[in-house]
């Protein structure tokens, strides 16, 4: 797996922005990480314990604190604090993300709750817009996040 070169978190449009030696870069919303968080209160203790997480539509990441040289573990403005987010782990979230954001509505619609619960107000979902092409989004300056 590629290692991480870059790493910022940006607190107005709450998305971290993450980048790999094998060129490859992502902007993985908080909300993202917090629905799939890689702790056991998210994912339970085995397969189908998972716990859906409703209600994170506002959630930041409070601080993040680097484990070794493999992972850091953030801690979201709603006091979660236990999942260990690995390089690879980040890298998948981010190769990921549309068909997880897909996994996470379905899950959403299954429970009863509303398709827009869970989303941070204006999220635009991998897939849901073409491209505009000119940059212009976190990390250029253009979104007003730096």
């Amino acid at each position: 797996m590629p290692n991480p070169t870059e790493l910022t978190v940006h607190q107005k449009s709450r998305v971290l922005d993450i980048a790999y030696d094998d060129g490859s870069a992502y902007s993985i919303p908080f909300e993202l990480m917090r629905v799939y968080s890689p702790s056991a209160e998210v994912k339970g203790h085995g397969p189908g314990q998972e716990v859906l997480q409703v209600g994170k539509r506002d959630v930041g990441i409070a601080d993040v604190e680097q484990v070794g040289n493999y992972a850091i573990k953030p801690t979201f403005s709603d006091g979660h604090d236990t999942g260990i987010f690995s390089w690879d782990y980040l890298y998948e979230l981010g190769r990921s993300q549309a068909s997880l954001w897909q996994q996470y509505l379905g899950r959403l619609q299954a429970a009863g709750f509303d398709e827009a619960s869970g989303r941070a107000p204006g999220t635009v979902l991998p897939g849901s817009q073409p491209a505009t092409g000119g940059g212009g989004g976190c990390g250029s300056g253009g979104c007003g996040c730096k």
